[in-house]
């Protein structure tokens, strides 16, 4: 098992290398700082508020399931990072590039891709033109996290996985409770 473990752990630096190292270019250093904060707490909390209040009356629903999932989706965030204290990328892999203040937290899961997927998901699900954008957008978040040296791509995995399963939780859990009492 030791062996499975390792061996799985090499592909995944291979990977982060080849994001992180080989893909790096000083001209997009700057895209990627910016864009990763699409997926921090100020963006998603920000975007979460505003299509709570912004959004129409008839699709008010989807910005329940967007608030209700980005808080629902950090509760496991916040337990695995406890958990299992993973130390980030920069800090166990030699020339890794990053960028300017990294973070000093545990790397397992990501939680820039767990917030930013957790706000997209619902929204691909209500307009799946738009949502090829938001996918666009989302992946690009979690790829920035790679770039920038922050997380391994099992961190990022993870965050998508929590993310978009806390949509699906939420969806049914605002359809099955909230909805009713108010149609």
């Amino acid at each position: 098992m030791a062996k499975v473990i390792d061996w799985l752990y090499e592909k995944e630096c291979s990977f982060f290398r080849m994001i992180n190292g080989r893909l790096h270019r000083d001209s997009m250093d700057l895209f990627f700082h910016l864009w990763t904060h699409l997926g921090g707490a100020t963006a998603t909390i920000s975007t979460a508020i505003l299509l709570l209040l912004f959004l129409p009356m008839s699709l008010k629903s989807w910005g329940i399931v967007c608030m209700l999932s980005l808080i629902i989706s950090h509760i496991p965030v916040a337990i695995s990072k406890k958990m299992y204290p993973r130390k980030r990328p920069y800090l166990s892999l030699p020339d890794t590039n990053i960028g300017k203040n990294p973070l000093q937290d545990h790397s397992f899961p990501s939680g820039h891709t767990t917030a930013v997927f957790s706000i997209v998901t619902p929204l691909i699900l209500l307009n799946p033109f738009a949502g090829l954008f938001l996918l666009v957008a989302a992946l690009l978040v979690a790829l920035s996290r790679m770039y920038l040296g922050l997380h391994y791509p099992s961190d990022v995995l993870a965050g998508m996985v929590l993310g978009i399963s806390s949509s699906f939780f939420s969806l049914f859990l605002v359809n099955t409770f909230i909805l009713p009492y108010f149609l």
